[in-house]
């Protein structure tokens, strides 16, 4: 039996997330989908207190870069977010139905399936680990053929970092600073792990020009 999952939270550290939907099936391949996506993630992220640096929804995953929470920890962020987001779209296609999906859409209703149970949750300890990540996300649409150029997608934080555009989800919001009174041997602990906000060009997501 293999052992239970563990998780590293409590470090201050960003936190690179990837979920796939049931058995890699399409859940968001339409536009309104993974706007309705987006719509709750920005709920979640109110409710719960933490910064989104980076996002894309692709048609049968996602990948945020998100700080830990004010409340709860990354899974209560991922419980509360996939649920919601499972609920709203069942409750839309038992209403309304789909019938342009058929088979596919059928079995999820009988089944109650949307999301895979399990996330993918890497801790990104470093500023260029950081830029990496978010990067990654950006290129995501362009390297699975979705897209020519990272802009053309715009269910991803490209744009707010490339042209400082307010999207659905508020992006690379510092969270305010909370005065903590540390103790005397804490003083020459290691620095905190908490880094910087970025500028906006290091998100961007294409590589830079060769002269």
């Amino acid at each position: 039996m293999p052992e239970r999952l563990k998780r590293c939270y409590g470090g201050g550290y960003l936190h690179f997330i990837t979920s796939s939907c049931y058995h890699r099936r399409p859940v968001l391949g339409t536009a309104a989908r993974r706007s309705l996506f987006l719509e709750i993630l920005e709920q979640v992220r109110r409710r719960y207190g933490f910064v989104v640096v980076g996002y894309v929804v692709m048609p049968e995953h996602f990948h945020l870069l998100i700080s830990e929470p004010e409340k709860g920890t990354p899974s209560t962020v991922m419980q509360v977010l996939k649920q919601r987001f499972a609920h709203k779209l069942l409750q839309r296609l038992q209403t309304h139905g789909d019938p342009a999906q058929g088979e596919l859409w059928d079995e999820m209703l009988a089944e109650g399936h949307v999301w895979q149970r399990r996330f993918y949750d890497f801790v990104v300890w470093s500023y260029a680990k950081r830029l990496e990540k978010l990067r990654y996300i950006h290129r995501n649409p362009v390297t699975r053929g979705l897209v020519l150029k990272p802009e053309q997608w715009p269910w991803s934080s490209f744009r707010h970092y490339a042209y400082d555009e307010t999207g659905p989800v508020l992006v690379n919001e510092q969270q305010p600073s909370k005065m903590k009174v540390r103790s005397p041997q804490s003083i020459d602990a290691a620095p905190s792990p908490i880094l910087p906000p970025l500028r906006k060009a290091q998100g961007w997501g294409s590589p830079p020009n060769k002269t």
